[in-house]
């Protein structure tokens, strides 16, 4: 998995969600934004290189846990 596009698409979606023109659409982005997190914060730990794990720095959008790492890493 490529980080510079996973940091490119979590970026992206953040971005699109602060111009959304509804709520629905916002928060869809935003939640997207939160699970490409989740992904990267699993890569950065699997590689022991989570000192600022972005998983952590960023809250879930709807208040629950972020996908788990199981599936994301081969």
């Amino acid at each position: 998995m490529d980080l510079n596009q996973l940091y490119f698409d979590h970026q992206q979606l953040l971005m699109e969600a602060s111009q959304a023109t509804s709520v629905g659409a916002r928060h869809e982005h935003e939640i997207g934004a939160s699970q490409i997190a989740g992904r990267i914060g699993c890569i950065q730990s699997a590689m022991g290189a989570a000192a600022v794990p972005i998983g952590e720095a960023l809250a879930p959008v709807d208040g629950g846990p972020l996908r788990h790492c199981q599936g994301y890493i081969s």
